[in-house]
């Protein structure tokens, strides 16, 4: 999912400030179906996705699901947040989650929970990829997000990213349409994913008159 970056306004001297978690809740109050985000003091307010968005999320649950980790030990969720250790307020939301089954143990605060339970992340850009492909990459690896998958709408390719350490992911392997990839075992059975059958639906569709 990508977002737009939101200044914090300031607080006039005989206020207390306002904090970004506050923003956030109006934002999202005021738009409905709008996700909002804090990475680095920073908000990132993306709209509601659109139908090949959702498409290819749906997509994706199916070889996870299928391959045995939603129940047991582990589930697969959408749009689950995730506790940041870059600030106090820090957050995000990805759009799939492969997590520890005793994820409700873990929750810290605003919907949000101990990245330490999360063995996936999972993003399916929309108009603003930079924010996945970049800022987010960074966030993820400092959480020690174990595996990081982007669907590249835009570049029509996936990318995954392993390995994080020092606030950097260490592998970062790029897939076209008719590669595929067998993720790592850290995630908890054995996942190949069809670069073509991702990228596709993730395609607007024409209707044939």
């Amino acid at each position: 999912m990508s977002a737009a970056s939101v200044e914090q306004p300031f607080a006039h001297e005989d206020e207390e400030p306002v904090s970004l978690t506050t923003i956030a809740d109006e934002i999202m109050e005021r738009h409905p179906g709008y996700r909002v985000e804090i990475i680095g003091g920073h908000l990132l307010v993306t709209p509601s996705p659109d139908a090949p968005h959702a498409r290819a999320l749906t997509g994706l649950m199916i070889p996870f699901i299928a391959a045995g980790l939603h129940g047991g030990e582990t589930e697969v969720l959408q749009n689950v947040g995730l506790w940041l250790p870059t600030g106090d307020e820090d957050y995000v939301i990805p759009d799939l989650v492969v997590v520890d089954a005793d994820i409700d143990d873990h929750f810290i605060s605003n919907n949000c929970y101990d990245p330490g339970c999360f063995r996936l992340v999972l993003e399916v850009t929309s108009s603003n990829w930079k924010d996945d492909l970049k800022t987010k990459v960074v966030a993820y690896a400092q959480a020690q997000v174990p595996v990081y998958v982007v669907v590249d709408r835009k570049h029509q390719r996936l990318h995954v990213l392993t390995e994080p350490a020092e606030g950097e992911y260490g592998s970062h392997r790029v897939y076209s349409p008719g590669e595929s990839v067998t993720l790592p075992d850290s995630v908890g059975a054995k996942v190949t994913l069809d670069a073509t059958e991702i990228i596709e639906a993730g395609r607007r569709r024409t209707v044939q008159p």
